[in-house]
């Protein structure tokens, strides 16, 4: 019996890099077959030329200096490449559609979110008003939004990071296409709602018969789902083949190592902190967010984003916060960077606390604790170089240019980027480059203390092993202290000391991380240990304590 024709089929694809990129292709020679009711998950560095390979399908190029100079994309036979624009959008959304890993720029900041996924229905006729609204709050409601009809009508950045990419993955599968492309869409959800939203994928691809190209740095997730793996290195495939064969007895050196990369969930070794000084203490701290009412009229409305938050963090411990989206763990970070202002609540820092203070008295306190944001695109001004974004901080507060700027290309060097990247602009860098220049930046003043929000999300696992050993390497050296916030609980499991769990605005757990992982007290907290993806798979490199940042004795 003839095997049946793949869905999908890349023959040969090459697309051209300009002349002064750092190599000729950013994908060479590629070949690939998609099946229907099948899983390939893409996985390489960042700029492996899997998100270039993966949007190529749709036809969507990153400039007109960046294109297809060889090869096919047969779609049942068609070939995408030769397909008009008419056709072309005629197929996008429809057949196919795509997940984008950055919802803030995939997603237009003055569209409400219900009009922009009716949008899509309405462009492809799916029905009246009233059904697309119905098909709306349907698709709404299956990725686990909280009430779906207020988010029908919120804006973009009205909603959390998670909330966002539930919306473009809501929009994606609200016509139920034949090939969804999903570029990291699980990137910035928390665990529980990761698990949902790989359950909900697999359920409409097996319902459907829908073929998924899965491009993904996260190992555990390409263990729970994958039916292939097709790995990507400088633009080539270096191998691919059943996921069982690839995660257990992978081929290719590069292979090897990404899978070595793979922090595990077992924490290392617990470091002793009795009798280190408390330089950041946190009690009963309460933050509420308030909408309607006033000029802009509709209910007044009120959210208990933090409720009595308290805790301690010793001279150079890390502490990580991990819980769901919506939780308050991102709120905590920017109370205690006073870039939000607490309703109440103490927030000290060698005793004084920071809460009262003017923006005056602020400025001295602020240099020695600096943040690290979950969205390197969002946090870097577009217009300024990224030498200029390094050096800017230390200058304005009182740092010789010529020093600040030996201590940016320092930096640079240390976070794994070429000095000339300073004369660059972020957009000119990929996800994972552009987090790294945030976390320069965060160093550049020297601080005490560091509040990472999510700093490693962005990461493949290569980039986040390095980027953590140098956030180990950088807390011994210099007794940094680190608020570390994430929700990938293998990360944390590597990183923190003691880890605390959030959910709906209140700690409900607090402990060292070996405690909490080995002996979860409270329900929730067991919820997200049961949630993490290939939670029952390890490879054998990525369990070696030396994949991982090493705990040291302060």
């Amino acid at each position: 019996m003839n095997a049946p024709a793949a869905l999908l089929r890349i023959d040969g694809l090459t697309i051209d890099l300009p002349a002064q990129a750092d190599r000729a292709h950013a994908v060479e020679k590629v070949s690939l077959e998609l099946s229907r009711n099948e899983i390939l998950c893409v996985v390489g560095e960042s700029g492996s030329g899997k998100s270039v390979m993966s949007r190529a399908v749709l036809g969507l190029f990153p400039s007109s200096h960046v294109q297809p100079s060889a090869g096919r994309i047969l779609f049942n036979g068609e070939d995408l490449l030769a397909a008009s624009p008419q056709r072309m959008r005629a197929l996008r959304g429809n057949r196919i559609a795509m997940i984008f890993q950055e919802p803030m720029t995939a997603l237009n900041p003055v569209l409400r979110i219900g009009a922009q996924i009716d949008e899509v229905l309405e462009i492809h006729q799916a029905g009246t008003r009233e059904v697309r609204r119905g098909r709306v709050l349907e698709m709404l409601a299956a990725v686990n939004l909280p009430e779906p009809a207020k988010i029908l009508n919120a804006y973009p950045h009205q909603l959390s990071g998670g909330q966002r990419q539930r919306a473009m993955i809501a929009m994606a599968l609200a016509l139920e296409p034949d090939i969804l492309i999903a570029d990291e869409p699980t990137t910035a959800l928390d665990v529980t709602t990761q698990a949902q939203i790989l359950a909900l994928i697999r359920d409409i691809q097996r319902r459907k018969g829908m073929g998924v190209i899965f491009v993904t740095h996260d190992f555990g997730v390409v263990a729970d789902i994958a039916d292939r793996i097709a790995v990507m290195q400088h633009g080539r495939l270096v191998e691919q083949g059943a996921a069982d064969e690839v995660l257990s007895r992978p081929r290719a050196d590069y292979t090897r190592s990404l899978l070595a990369a793979v922090p595990s969930l077992v924490p290392g070794p617990r470091r002793n902190f009795e009798g280190a000084p408390v330089v950041l203490s946190i009690k009963g701290l309460h933050k509420s967010y308030r909408s309607g009412g006033g000029l802009f009229g509709g209910p007044a409305r009120s959210v208990n984003a933090l409720v009595s938050v308290g805790f301690d963090v010793r001279r150079g411990e890390t502490v990580g916060i991990v819980g769901e989206s919506g939780s308050g763990k991102s709120t905590v970070a920017r109370c205690i960077t006073r870039l939000l202002q607490p309703d109440s609540g103490e927030i000290r820092i060698d005793g004084i606390d920071v809460v009262p203070l003017g923006q005056r008295a602020l400025r001295p306190v602020r240099k020695r604790m600096q943040m690290v944001f979950q969205d390197p695109f969002g946090s870097l001004n577009p217009r300024r170089t990224v030498g200029q974004l390094i050096s800017e901080g230390p200058m304005v507060h009182g740092e010789a240019a010529s020093v600040a700027w030996a201590r940016t290309f320092e930096l640079l060097e240390l976070v794994g980027l070429d000095r000339r990247a300073a004369e660059r602009y972020p957009h000119e860098f990929s996800g994972g480059q552009r987090q790294r220049i945030g976390l320069a930046r965060a160093l550049a003043l020297r601080p005490d203390i560091l509040v990472a929000d999510e700093p490693v999300s962005a990461l493949d696992v290569s980039v986040q092993a390095q980027v953590l050993r140098l956030l180990a390497d950088i807390r011994v050296r210099l007794g940094l202290t680190v608020v570390f916030i994430t929700h990938d609980l293998r990360v944390a499991s590597q990183v923190c000391d003691s880890v605390a769990v959030m959910r709906r605005g209140e700690i409900v757990e607090f402990g060292a991380v070996a405690d909490v992982y080995a002996n979860p007290q409270h329900p929730y907290t067991r919820e997200l240990m049961a949630a993490v993806p290939g939670r029952h798979w390890q490879h054998g490199a990525a369990a070696e304590p030396s994949t991982g940042p090493q705990p040291a004795s302060p």
